[in-house]
């Protein structure tokens, strides 16, 4: 009574030794040769007696933590949390815990955090939109990492393919003056994606003036990313009829600068998100966005790491994962005139 019950004990209920038990309760290779009424009645035991196999004992037979780290940018990072969920469901379904550090993209604690975790005996590390300088010395895979790094496992979305989806689209409605957002320089797609958007623009012979380039700035994550510099380029020019934003976030507080300063969405400008997060399709008007599966990047990502270090799997250096179009209520036409406040 008050004791944990120990597979000793177990095996002296059942008159049993405690190999025996243990192979039952690991389904152990040679489980088999055990008869089966022998199997229900161990079972039956352990359920009875509410028995929990050390997780200490385990992880030192196995000479395994069943820890994996996780570096993200921000906790609160809609991004991240998407790919989190993908990430929980498969650890949680192969019994692995995992410890999570949010660098806030500061470069000591990107090169600090691996080895802090690897001192608190993680097996592998998934890393989510964090610019890796150098190669942690565990198996590790990159959510959006675009750096060939040894040992490195790279999930990174075909940008060149999203940038003509979002492009192409916008083109054939009629759009040829368009106004771009950059991403930050600390994202790691951010790059990727702005060639690739020049790359695309180029083919379709559109002009991307200066003047109809918007910079993101700052850490929020929030519809602010997109509000003040709508209004800047608001301030600059109105000759655009259409605006690409960084995400959906960015592109939710464009329409709101939009809409401040007396024009409509898509009637005046059309507005195009990236990520296709739930409220997207929420939003009035519901956002044409570039869709992402990121909770299936984070699925993919804890099976990738998961293969490697229990050496099923063999070393990829990429994976690339297809976007998709998805047209609402943001886009239409340009306006043959230019509606005045």
């Amino acid at each position: 009574m008050g004791r944990p019950v120990s597979l000793k004990i177990l095996g002296e209920y059942l008159d049993l030794s405690p190999a025996t038990i243990s192979l039952v309760l690991n389904d152990a290779p040679g489980v088999k040769s055990i008869p089966q009424e022998t199997r229900d009645r161990v079972i039956a035991a352990a359920k009875k007696f509410d028995y929990r196999p050390s997780f200490y004992a385990r992880s030192l037979r196995g000479r395994r933590s069943f820890y994996v780290g996780v570096l993200v940018p921000e906790l609160s990072d809609g991004y991240s949390a998407h790919v989190m969920d993908g990430i929980e469901e498969v650890l949680i379904e192969e019994g692995y815990f995992y410890l999570t550090a949010s660098h806030r993209r500061k470069a000591d604690l990107i090169e600090e955090y691996p080895r802090m975790l690897q001192d608190r005996s993680v097996e592998g590390f998934i890393v989510i939109d964090t610019l890796l300088e150098h190669a942690p010395t565990l198996p590790t895979v990159a959510v959006a990492g675009h750096r060939k790094l040894p040992g490195v496992t790279n999930i990174t979305l075909d940008h060149h393919r999203a940038a003509e989806l979002t492009l192409r689209h916008l083109f054939q409605l009629g759009h040829r003056r368009i106004a771009f957002m950059r991403g930050r320089a600390a994202s790691s797609d951010s790059a990727d994606r702005w060639k690739s958007l020049m790359a695309v623009a180029k083919e379709l012979g559109l002009e991307v003036p200066q003047e109809l380039v918007m910079q993101v700035e700052g850490g929020v994550s929030s519809p602010e990313l997109g509000l003040p510099i709508t209004h800047n380029l608001l301030r600059r020019t109105r000759e655009f009829t259409a605006i690409v934003a960084f995400n959906d976030l960015a592109a939710i507080g464009a329409i709101r600068a939009l809409r401040e300063q007396g024009l409509c969405v898509p009637e005046d400008v059309s507005v195009v998100g990236f990520d296709d997060f739930e409220y997207a399709a929420y939003h009035s008007p519901s956002l044409t966005t570039i869709r992402q599966p990121l909770h299936k990047m984070g699925n993919m990502a804890a099976r990738l790491l998961l293969g490697r270090i229990r050496g099923q799997e063999g070393f990829e250096q990429e994976v690339a994962i297809v976007p998709e179009l998805v047209i609402r209520e943001s886009t239409a036409p340009p306006p043959t005139r230019r509606k005045k406040r």
